[in-house]
């Protein structure tokens, strides 16, 4: 009895594979062999890339709160010990957001800190 191979599947895989190697220049897109290298390291980039968003995002809220902070005449670390000390619940998300929407808001927050 011959061996079965499943044509089908193996195929709807290569399929899936090329599709998200579209896009590609050259070989990279229609390649199976060269594609399924592009598409894995692509998955690790992605993958790397969702982690850095976090830090990066993190970064940004706190040049933003310091920089908000010093325009009110203290600085970010400062700021952070008196809201925990005042026990602000505020995450630098919101505070970022704050101080970059509504400047008033930020300089309240920063008054009830001092």
């Amino acid at each position: 009895m011959p061996r079965s191979r499943n044509k089908v599947a193996s195929r709807a895989r290569r399929k899936k594979v090329l599709d998200r190697a579209k896009g590609n220049f050259g070989r990279r897109k229609n390649v199976w062999t060269v594609a399924v290298n592009t598409v894995e390291k692509g998955y690790s980039h992605a993958y790397t890339g969702r982690k850095l968003k976090k830090r990066e995002f993190r970064a940004l809220w706190i040049q933003r709160i310091n920089a908000a902070t010093r325009a009110n005449g203290m600085s970010y670390s400062v700021f952070m010990n008196k809201l925990k000390a005042a026990n602000i619940t505020l995450d630098r998300k919101a505070l970022a957001e704050i101080a970059y929407s509504d400047a008033a808001a930020f300089t309240a927050i920063v008054d009830k800190v001092k």
